[in-house]
């Protein structure tokens, strides 16, 4: 009997053995990829909140405290981004308010395709700041895509829906427009000298000039901003940075002069221009082939002694504009030493007129310095067609 069962015992370890390998096989297989799937896993989290990591640390290291706020806060405080405020390239701004009952303005950057760094240079460069001309970065959010930075309210808006003729609009009066550009170059100022780093805002413009209650200005959006030791006189730029209309001319063309502050100079006078004329500095449709662009049209005026009488001024008015206006001609010479600093600026602007000399015509194309024997050449394409990625298209940009 014993001979008899030996088959049978063979035959039931084959047929368990064809049963449990299999099994067994399958059950090693799911091991290893359930490991491999907990390692994706944690690889896409640790990349996703590696960002955070290194804004926490940096929050850290040079003790800037900006409040972290957590996405279902910021969705709160918005009533689940019911008010708009605006729109960019970046994303949305949001109106919402605090559990204190502070209105905010929530820019939500859903839109950032630079793998965050828009959202570290706001959080890096406002986050240290503290200026009455410069608006305050409350707290921020970021968890995974959802990034969110959470400023003081301005209630008065941009200073471009002032500036520009728009139905139903209020012009503010010029004593005004002088205040404000005060207050946009002490804020400038403060960013190249105030802090222990240099500032360089690379797209100041009337759209990123927020008004609050009292019209006070503050500079705002520091999403293209790059921070340098005090020390460095001249910087080096891999991308072209800023506004087409208001961006420095060493941002395309080689042998102008190095990039520095100095761009931020060429920005405010390009604004500062823009502001005080009221109007664009580029007009295509003009009468006269001089008045294409405002600044050139001015500038002969000047060198003509001319009379230049803005609508609804005064005399006093127009005395005050004639100042922001030389000014600003200053602000935009072509080469980066002939313009001054933030500090003469202000000086400037606050001395009499009569003590302002009239500057040399600024140069605004290529073709216009060669005709004047110039030896600045450049390998960019020309201003009206020169994009990138960093760029923010400005459809009023002043035609060749």
């Amino acid at each position: 009997m014993t001979r008899r069962s030996l088959p049978v015992e063979n035959d039931l370890g084959e047929v368990i053995g064809q049963d449990i390998l299999p099994i067994f096989i399958i059950a090693r297989y799911l091991f290893i990829f359930s490991l491999l799937l907990v390692l994706i896993i944690y690889k896409w989290r640790r990349r996703h909140f590696s960002m955070y990591e290194n804004i926490e640390n940096f929050l850290l290291e040079n003790n800037i405290n900006p409040i972290r706020y957590e996405y279902r806060a910021v969705k709160k405080m918005t009533k689940g981004f019911k008010v708009k405020l605006g729109e960019g390239g970046f994303g949305c701004v949001y109106k919402g308010k605090l559990r204190s009952g502070l209105d905010v303005a929530v820019k939500m950057l859903s839109k950032s395709k630079d793998n965050g760094q828009e959202f570290v240079n706001e959080v890096a460069t406002i986050g240290r700041i503290h200026h009455v001309n410069v608006v305050s970065l409350i707290g921020y959010c970021v968890e995974g895509k959802k990034r969110g930075l959470i400023y003081e309210y301005m209630s008065k808006g941009s200073l471009d829906q002032y500036i520009f003729s728009k139905e139903g609009s209020v012009p503010l009066s010029y004593e005004k427009i002088y205040e404000i550009s005060l207050g946009i170059a002490h804020g400038i100022l403060y960013l190249h000298r105030g802090c222990d780093v240099q500032i360089l805002h690379f797209d100041i413009k009337p759209h990123n000039i927020l008004l609050d209650d009292n019209f006070i200005p503050k500079v705002s959006d520091f999403g293209l901003a790059k921070l340098y030791p005090t020390k460095d006189g001249s910087i080096i730029l891999t991308t072209i940075r800023g506004t087409l209309g208001y961006m420095a001319p060493e941002l395309f063309y080689k042998n102008v002069g190095g990039v520095s502050y100095k761009a931020d100079v060429y920005s405010f006078g390009m604004l500062l221009m823009e502001i005080t004329s009221r109007r664009k500095n580029s007009n295509p449709l003009a009468q006269h082939s001089s008045q294409h662009y405002f600044p050139f049209w001015i500038h002969d005026q000047f060198k003509e002694e001319k009379n230049i009488d803005m609508k609804d001024a005064s005399e006093m008015d127009n005395i005050l504009m004639k100042k922001m206006f030389i000014v600003a001609l200053w602000c935009i010479q072509f080469k980066p030493s002939d313009r001054p600093s933030m500090s003469k600026v202000i000086e400037m602007l606050e001395a009499k007129v009569e003590t302002l000399e009239i500057p040399p015509k600024p140069s605004f194309y290529l073709h216009e310095i060669l005709e004047h024997g110039g030896a600045i050449y450049s390998d960019e394409t020309p201003w009206s067609d020169s994009i990138s990625s960093n760029v923010n298209v400005d459809t009023n940009m002043p035609n060749k």
